[in-house]
């Protein structure tokens, strides 16, 4: 197997600013592909991103700011992405968030993160498998977590929608594979990111105790395995969910 190359290539990366989607774009923009990348309020890491996008491949990536959860900005993301660079053929709907909290108590964090993880990566999948049809290829790679094959207490709306996640993948590859659009869902174990500072460290012992590895992957092996299969090496498959975890889940 060769290294993946994506040589011509459009990529969309939702969330492309900090951590995990930071590095997703860069794995891309490496692998040859000209990037597009959305962010929700850090305009400062935005700009960071972009620059080392530039100074490693020499191609200045799109970025502008998006709350995807809205159908307008849905819109002029893929619009001004296109003006700027040419139709995206590659979507990772890698943007999340979470809001934990006990069940019987959950209010509007139950629809924040369901709009967010779930909704909108399927409304921003209707809009590149528009393009991706008429290109007769297309790659959408879902990052979702192991929560959804673990569940764990305190995130019934964040294990719910990444379950949901996996569903919506298993969906859209039946649908569209025969259009050479391949769909495929990256589940990361415990990354050290933003999203996950305030984790506690009895959380994250337990976690590693639970790894093969006895460890935790990077943001760049996740990132190595979504590069991987938004290229032609990852031809067929399609529906499939990957667990980038060191072996934390083992099923």
């Amino acid at each position: 197997m060769g290294a993946a190359t994506l040589n011509g290539k459009i990529a969309l990366v939702t969330g492309g600013s900090r951590g995990l989607g930071r590095a997703i774009v860069m794995a891309l923009a490496e692998a040859g592909a000209t990037i597009a990348f959305c962010y929700q309020s850090d305009s400062q890491a935005a700009e960071e991103v972009a620059s080392a996008v530039h100074a490693a491949s020499g191609r200045r990536p799109f970025f502008m700011r998006a709350d995807i959860t809205k159908p307008q900005d849905r819109k002029e993301l893929f619009t001004a992405a296109t003006n700027a660079l040419g139709s995206p053929t590659i979507l990772v709907n890698n943007a999340g968030t979470k809001r934990d909290g006990i069940a019987i108590r959950m209010g509007d964090a139950w629809e924040e993160v369901i709009d967010l993880d779930l909704t909108a990566p399927f409304r921003l999948s209707q809009i590149a498998i528009r393009v991706m049809m008429e290109q007769g290829w297309g790659r959408i790679i879902n990052v979702g977590s192991v929560a959804s094959r673990i569940g764990l207490a305190g995130q019934v709306n964040y294990t719910a929608a990444k379950a949901g996640l996996e569903g919506l993948t298993r969906s859209l590859a039946q649908e569209y594979g025969k259009r050479g659009i391949t769909v495929n869902t990256v589940n990361p174990g415990f990354l050290e990111t933003d999203l996950t500072e305030n984790t506690s460290s009895l959380i994250k012992d337990e976690a590693l105790k639970r790894s093969a590895l006895q460890r935790f992957p990077t943001a760049k092996e996740v990132a190595n395995v979504v590069t991987f299969l938004a290229s032609d090496e990852a031809s067929a498959m399609t529906g499939q969910t990957l667990n980038v975890d060191c072996g934390f889940v083992k099923l």
